[in-house]
């Protein structure tokens, strides 16, 4: 289960429990080819389609957002600043483990795995793992279901509590 499993039963957790919320996939605010951010970087379009998003979700009444995005534990302020309305930002890094992550690829692409995506995928956690701050909290999801996983973030927001 990924950061988008984990979104989706968040999502139905908050529903369930009628909290006030919106969730945006930033791994889609910037998706064309060729890359925005490799050809144009200078127009920070993820950030700038955030805030297109984030503003009409306000209009509407909504103060809760959930943002799942691969790298967004390491681009948190700007992504914050976009935003614009100085929020509090609880950032969270999902792990597993690399037999776990294999074992989800392979499934999320229907049983093929090819080296190169493993490869990548191990990397770029390990990479994120090693460059985020202290206080980015980080969720081991090896053997939790997508509900466990939920509470746990529920929980760190507060959400339900409120």
């Amino acid at each position: 289960m990924g950061k988008s499993t984990a979104a989706e039963a968040l999502h139905d957790l908050l529903v369930a429990a009628d909290v006030r919320h919106a969730v945006i996939e930033g791994d889609l605010l910037d998706l064309a080819h060729p890359a925005p951010h490799v050809e144009f970087p200078e127009a920070h379009l993820a950030e700038r389609n955030l805030a297109a998003m984030w503003s009409a979700y306000r209009e509407l009444g909504h103060h809760r957002l959930v943002y799942t995005n691969t790298v967004s534990v390491l681009e948190q302020d700007a992504l914050a600043a976009a935003m614009g309305d100085d929020p509090v930002v609880t950032a969270v890094l999902l792990r597993a483990g690399d037999a776990t992550t294999a074992d989800r690829l392979r499934r999320r692409s229907g049983g093929h795995l090819p080296e190169a995506q493993l490869a990548h995928s191990t990397r770029t956690a390990g990479r994120l793992d090693a460059a985020v701050r202290d206080a980015v909290t980080r969720v081991d999801t090896d053997s939790l279901a997508p509900a466990e996983v939920a509470v746990r973030l529920a929980s760190l927001t507060g959400w339900l509590d409120a």
